[in-house]
């Protein structure tokens, strides 16, 4: 979302874009070296009906299940005359090798809704339970601009899932109200305007509370004075009831904030990585009582390139956080990996991955050592490019979802949404492997 409509600093990035020399075919190195490469979402003219907005799981079965907006509207959701946006998805089979048909998960209806919420769907966040066929998306819905969001008249949160890995879907359920209402009462002030950002929603390795994995999935929050703050939710029933990890009366980004991932750490605490300007901003959670999800946020840490970081040139982008454990291949010493991707830019072009191997406790011990010493590691394209994804594959590669300029540039409102994969040996340049747990 929030890519040329509500920030001041996007803004900037999409009218820099328009400047950007722009490719009317892919690149060579991007198209047809690469088996494992695969268009998933293409808008081939200008005048097409452009994707936006990647999703990505794994399910439990090993399939993958990709979705995207569909942008009749070719803007934001909330943005336009009753702006239709559909949620497309495709599955796929062996480890990506293979995509399924484009199917439509929620289609919107534009002027012809009968409610606020079938106006659009759009912005979506996924996760796959690791122990059943269960899958759940979270998307934005209707037909208000987060901007201009109040109390009483919102961006609706929708909930959909499905029960047999991403083959069949159930009706979108609004679960705004359970959401808002919790904020009501916070010291900070209500919530005006609020959703989870696209992408992957986390699930917990560590923390089991009842029958599932705990969830964890970033919001972007306009709080009752305008300020713009992330929070983070968690779910220990697959997302049925959701509540505010550390509780509404402290932020996890306590500076003006943007669209946000979330990431457990080697030892059980929550790390948070939220799109900035030139970089991310990052903190950490530590629990006082797990099942309660009662604790305590860090100081907040900036990560770009005045401390070695994630630079992200010239742009604030959605990106995606992962962490997986790693061995140095020359050393053969154990580690955890930590991946990040952006735009590398300038602007929004050339996709990425950062990495930064995690030796020790001291490596994360604090948001400021978080933050500084990534290496640039694996480019996923020369193209015009922006959002980004993860999901690991059961056959121990990076499955990575993006934006990219494929065959024309942002003209039009969107991009064409491709799908890769990697060994950690491609994004380190052979410094370190997978190692299985």
């Amino acid at each position: 979302m929030k890519n040329n409509h509500i920030s001041l600093t996007a803004l900037v990035a999409s009218t820099l874009l328009l400047v950007q020399p722009v490719s009317c075919t892919p690149a060579p190195t991007q198209k047809g070296e690469r088996k494992t490469r695969h268009e998933l979402f293409v808008k081939p003219e200008v005048t097409s009906i452009p994707y936006r907005i990647p999703a990505i799981a794994t399910a439990s079965n090993g399939d993958l299940i990709a979705v995207v907006d569909y942008r009749f509207s070719r803007e934001d959701i909330g943005f336009g005359d009753n702006g239709r946006i559909d949620l497309h998805a495709r599955i796929g089979k062996n480890n990506g090798k293979r995509w399924g048909e484009i199917f439509t998960l929620a289609e919107g209806r534009g002027g012809e809704a009968t409610s606020v919420m079938e106006v659009g769907y759009g912005d979506p966040a996924i996760v796959a339970d690791r122990e059943s066929d269960r899958v759940m998306v979270i998307s934005c819905a209707g037909n208000v601009p987060y901007i201009r969001g109040t109390r009483n008249n919102h961006l609706l949160m929708t909930r959909f899932y499905s029960n047999d890995n991403g083959q069949t879907w159930s009706k979108p359920e609004d679960i705004s109200e359970h959401i808002y209402a919790q904020f009501d009462h916070s010291t900070l002030g209500h919530a005006r305007s609020m959703f989870v950002a696209s992408g992957r929603i986390m699930q917990s390795r560590t923390v089991k509370v009842g029958e599932y994995y705990r969830l964890y999935a970033a919001v972007l929050v306009t709080l009752e004075n305008g300020d713009w703050r992330n929070f983070v939710l968690y779910s220990d029933d697959f997302g049925q009831r959701w509540g505010v990890l550390g509780g509404v009366n402290q932020t996890a980004i306590n500076v003006r904030s943007d669209e946000a991932k979330v990431e457990e750490l080697p030892d059980g605490r929550v790390l948070i990585s939220s799109r900035a300007q030139g970089g991310r901003n990052f903190n950490i959670f530590a629990y006082s009582d797990v099942a309660a999800a009662e604790g305590k946020w860090g100081e907040l840490a900036f990560s770009g390139a005045e401390n070695r970081g994630v630079e992200s040139k010239d742009n604030a982008c959605n990106g995606e956080i992962m962490i997986l454990p790693a061995e140095d291949i020359q050393t053969g010493e154990k580690v955890h990996l930590m991946l990040q991707s952006v735009p590398f830019g300038p602007d929004r072009w050339n996709v990425g991955i950062y990495f930064k191997a995690l030796r020790s406790p001291a490596d994360y011990a604090t948001a400021e050592d978080v933050a500084r010493n990534w290496e640039r590691g694996y480019q996923a394209t020369t193209l015009e490019s922006a959002y980004s994804t993860m999901c690991w594959l059961k056959n121990n590669r990076l499955g990575f979802l993006y934006e990219e300029g494929t065959y024309n540039a942002w003209e039009g409102g969107g991009y064409t949404i491709v799908y890769d994969s990697y060994s950690l040996e491609e994004i380190t340049s052979d410094r370190f492997r997978y190692r299985k747990e």
